[in-house]
């Protein structure tokens, strides 16, 4: 499954590509898809506050017994939505880090408006970390 929305990704993007004239697109929709789960879920432990945070890796919606458990509940979280991503999040977000984003760390519904500030910064956190692991990051967070 993973295998054919790939090809279907990279056809869209070519046709995006074509269309557009530009790789800008392709670098949007791309970006994302390159990092592990793994990884991912490393930057999301950074951008959540490290081993400041009150709650590891972000995790508020239930309850773990230990950062490793908190762990292990994240990277299901990244698969599962890597899965949903695939299936229908890629109609509505140009990036699989927008979709996550929007389910992990929302900034619409029943949030006050310092909730939905703080949240609207998670996406640019998030992709800062992983282009830092990548030794890709410019200077300031969220860029």
């Amino acid at each position: 499954m993973w295998y054919i929305f790939s090809m279907i990704r990279k056809t869209v993007i070519g046709l995006i590509i074509l269309a557009t004239g530009s790789t800008d697109a392709f670098s949007a929709i791309n970006l994302d898809m390159k990092y592990s789960d793994e990884e991912i879920v490393s930057a999301i432990y950074m951008a959540e506050g490290g081993s400041r945070a009150k709650w590891a890796y972000g995790i508020r919606s239930v309850q773990y017994k230990d950062k490793a458990d908190a762990k292990r509940i994240c990277l299901n979280t990244v698969r599962n939505n890597k899965k949903r991503y695939a299936d229908y999040g890629h109609k509505q977000f140009r990036s699989f880090l927008e979709f996550l984003g929007s389910r992990y760390c929302p900034v619409v519904g029943h949030l006050s408006k310092a909730e939905r500030r703080l949240n609207g910064h998670w996406v640019g956190n998030v992709r800062y970390y992983l282009e830092k692991s990548d030794g890709r990051a410019e200077k300031g967070r969220g860029k």
